[in-house]
């Protein structure tokens, strides 16, 4: 679907029509992709080469620099078609979002190559101590996906001082994200998941790594050195900005699934079809309305952070309110799976059918952090005026 409101420039016209071209032929793989537990090296290297994991970098960088709901709209279609290598394209182009961040120097370093994937794991659970000229790292992040295809990964890691974290004048642990070379951490083949198994979200892991301080960046205390409208958008928003994309993506190709079974399955003893019975068509109408009104929620909260944020003036509430879009679009996703998976029957049970793969998919989806119901707590917390920690909004 098309956005009415904003015009889209080339860079994203032509990347929506890649994935819409390419959709046929993923589609056609997911289960290779499936049984590989990661994305193949050949379909990552296409989808590199065509820019899809540059959509957040600055153009000055060589990237698209894409407002939010164009990014939204070309993982849409690409989950669509395969949610494991929607999930790879959201992780690699949100990552991608630190060039932003990084100096200049380090980020072109990075992020120059057109084949460049970055990953990996921005919550705090590494160690760093300072050193001379930067720090070394160590840690193990679970949940890293797409890091078998990667160049470059990133760790977050709490700052360590005389063997305890260092505490900010607030009393809060400082932390930072590190950016290395992925030849010098150990892969660990942790990913046997139930859904999205073919993301390779398995651990990464460094040890007494030497980071310089260049390739590290703090999302919560520094500001974005590109002074562009895209970062302006909440940081920490933008980096899970495609995840609620994914969810819409699979649930869409469930009712396109459901629809086209149920146009051909027979009803016994009846001998009608499956779409004939009033029951199927007034949840499959609820489906599509919970759908496009938990999309529309998104888009409309996007573009109002966005516009917010070029202003330099994003409110708590705007914050708030975006990342309700994100939990409710995710959430909403898996509810509409649930409908018509369970409408499809016996059928939907079987490898051969897509509505089970989209059932798992979308249920691994909802247990990001991001999009987890403990955000619905704090969001909560924020239209009710209690006092809550919000820096993560």
């Amino acid at each position: 679907m098309r956005i009415p409101t904003l015009p889209m420039p080339p860079a994203a016209q032509s990347l929506l029509a890649t994935a819409q071209q390419l959709a046929p032929r993923i589609s056609a793989r997911a289960e290779e992709i499936e049984n590989a537990r990661r994305l193949p090296a050949d379909l990552a290297q296409e989808l590199a080469q065509a820019g899809f994991f540059r959509t957040f970098i600055p153009e000055a960088y060589g990237g698209s620099e894409l407002h939010p709901a164009h990014s939204l709209e070309i993982i849409e279609t690409i989950a669509r078609a395969d949610g494991s290598t929607g999930w790879c394209v959201m992780i690699g182009s949100a990552t991608a979002m630190v060039s932003a961040w990084l100096p200049e120097a380090s980020a072109r370093n990075v992020y120059s190559p057109p084949e460049t994937i970055t990953g990996g794991v921005a919550a705090p659970i590494g160690r760093a101590e300072r050193v001379d000229g930067g720090f070394r790292v160590s840690g193990r992040w679970p949940w890293a996906s797409g890091s078998h295809n990667c160049q470059w990964l990133m760790g977050g890691a709490l700052i360590i001082q005389d063997g305890k974290p260092l505490l900010s004048p607030k009393g809060i642990p400082e932390a930072r994200v590190f950016v290395f070379p992925a030849k010098d951490t150990v892969l660990h083949d942790t990913w046997h998941a139930s859904g999205l198994c073919g993301t390779g979200s398995c651990d990464i892991e460094v040890k007494d790594l030497f980071v310089p301080a260049e390739y590290s960046f703090s999302l919560l205390s520094e500001r974005p050195r590109v002074q562009r409208p895209l970062y302006g958008f909440p940081p920490f928003a933008l980096l899970g900005v495609g995840l609620p994309a994914v969810a819409l993506g699979i649930a869409r190709r469930a009712i396109d699934d459901f629809v086209s079974l149920a146009q051909q399955k027979v009803m016994y003893p009846s001998r009608k079809l499956l779409c004939s019975r009033g029951p199927v068509q007034q949840a499959v109408a609820e489906a599509e309305a919970l759908l496009r009104s938990a999309r529309a929620l998104l888009y409309e909260s996007v573009h109002q952070a966005f516009d917010a944020g070029a202003k330099g003036d994003v409110s708590l509430r705007t914050r708030a309110d975006l990342r309700l879009s994100y939990t409710h679009a995710t959430r909403t996703s898996a509810r509409v799976v649930d409908m018509v998976y369970e409408l499809a029957g016996g059928p939907a049970v079987f490898r051969t059918s897509p509505l089970q793969r989209c059932l798992r998919d979308v249920h691994v989806a909802t247990h990001h952090a991001m999009v987890a119901p403990p955000t619905l707590e704090t969001i909560g917390g924020v239209l009710l005026g209690v006092e809550t920690e919000t820096a993560f909004l």
